[in-house]
């Protein structure tokens, strides 16, 4: 006669607790690590604004993998790469298969995905994914590229090069300036600004260069009167976040009026008002879309929710389609397994709201559209809609795809 087995109520207890445990397993987890604080905070929470709306969005949808949900951990970089890498090993130890990060500079970034590297190699099957939207220093995908980092942002090398282009027909434009951050990424935009506009015009003179502390300098009158003093026209200048609208700020008082060109200021907090409030000179920044921008009904739509479930304007479709391009991934490789994620996650097309966008396989960096554009007053033509409740928005001065923008790579990766 068969038997019938019967649990005891402590063996009951266990078999409930591995159900739940095995219920709750069903996340896969993302660790998002850039600044909630300091000088940069709100560049940090506009950040993971957009990479929460993207992980609620799919989650709501059903997750991945029918049923999997993604589940956001959130840390402070504090903008140091220390903190970082403190931030990623209790990441990893809460469970993280993969990171987003890229608002806390180049450098930052850059120990992030060297830390990554050395964990994943002495921890097989324990491994974990840098997802960065922001930081564009083109040895990431270059020289320094990694099996495990993954470039979600046009890089320097490709965003001066449309900055550049647009350069080219503006015959107003005779003397310049380089003005940057004094770290790796400001110094690669000044070398970038040299090398790629005077390949453009050769005619431009550069009249002269420095460099200034990252989110330390209050007041950048000292700076501007060496630039006043060198006759320039325009600026080419890296800055973002407070050292950006602070040396806007500086410029309006002085009355000095400037053209600045810059990878991506316009599309962070507080930079229209700056404008708008120093009543001189022209940021044109380089970005995958910007608002008001015509032609664009599916940023239109996905704006216009993202404000009604925030409160929040919409500013980087760059940033919210990095989680979604990880719950793709995960879908194609039919797996969480960070190596075969990161393997589906090459040469992988997404129909994004900006248009079909290809993560290149061989060196991991995003082929995205480039649209050169300026703040400017609006006009009911070139500029329609006012930003940060002012009467500035952008002009569209120049548009140019991934693929005309792409850059060769000295990329050699290392596949597990």
């Amino acid at each position: 006669m068969k038997k019938t087995a019967f649990l005891t109520p402590l063996a009951a207890a266990a078999a409930l607790l591995i159900g739940t445990t095995a219920s709750a397993q069903k996340t896969f987890k993302v660790a998002y690590i850039d600044p909630l604080s300091g000088p940069f905070a709100n560049v940090g929470e506009l950040m993971l604004t957009h990479t929460q709306y993207a992980i609620e969005d799919i989650n709501a949808k059903g997750g991945v993998l029918k049923g999997t949900k993604l589940q956001l951990l959130q840390f402070d970089s504090k903008l140091s790469a220390q903190e970082s890498q403190s931030a990623l090993q209790a990441a990893i130890d809460q469970g993280a298969k993969a990171i987003v990060t890229g608002g806390s500079g180049s450098s930052v970034v850059t120990a992030l995905v060297q830390a990554a590297a050395r964990h994943n190699q002495r921890n097989p099957g324990k491994e974990i994914l840098v997802l960065n939207h922001s930081s564009i220093d083109p040895e990431l995908t270059g020289k320094a590229c990694n099996f495990w980092h993954f470039q979600f942002e046009a890089n320097t090398a490709m965003k001066m090069k449309a900055i550049a282009n647009y350069i080219k027909k503006q015959p107003d434009i005779k003397k310049v300036y380089l003005l940057n951050q004094d770290y790796a990424h400001g110094k690669q935009w000044a070398h970038y600004g040299r090398e790629m506009v005077g390949l453009a015009r050769p005619d431009i003179q550069f009249v002269g260069e420095a460099l200034h502390p990252i989110g330390r300098v209050k007041d950048f009158a000292p700076y501007l009167a060496k630039v006043k003093s060198s006759e320039a026209d325009s600026v080419i200048s890296g800055n973002w976040g407070q050292d950006m609208t602070l040396l806007l700020k500086a410029a309006g008082d002085a009355g000095y009026n400037l053209r600045y060109f810059n990878h991506s200021a316009g599309s962070i907090p507080g930079t229209v008002l700056a404008v708008s409030q120093a009543k001189q000179g022209q940021l044109t920044w380089v970005a995958e879309w910007h608002p008001g921008q015509a032609d664009t009904p599916k940023v239109d739509a996905l704006a216009k929710t993202y404000q009604a479930k925030t409160g929040k304007d919409f500013l980087a479709p760059r940033i919210e389609m990095t989680p979604r391009f990880l719950a793709a991934a995960i879908n194609k490789a039919q797996s969480t397994d960070p190596v075969k994620v990161a393997r589906a996650l090459e040469d992988l097309t997404l129909d994004s709201v900006v248009g079909p966008v290809r993560m290149r396989g061989e060196d991991h960096q995003l082929l995205l559209p480039q649209v050169v554009n300026t703040i400017a007053p609006v006009d009911g033509k070139a500029v329609k809609v006012g930003w940060e409740g002012t009467n500035y928005g952008f002009r569209t001065d120049a548009a140019y795809t991934g693929n005309e923008l792409a850059q060769g790579t000295d990329c050699k990766m290392t596949r597990p």
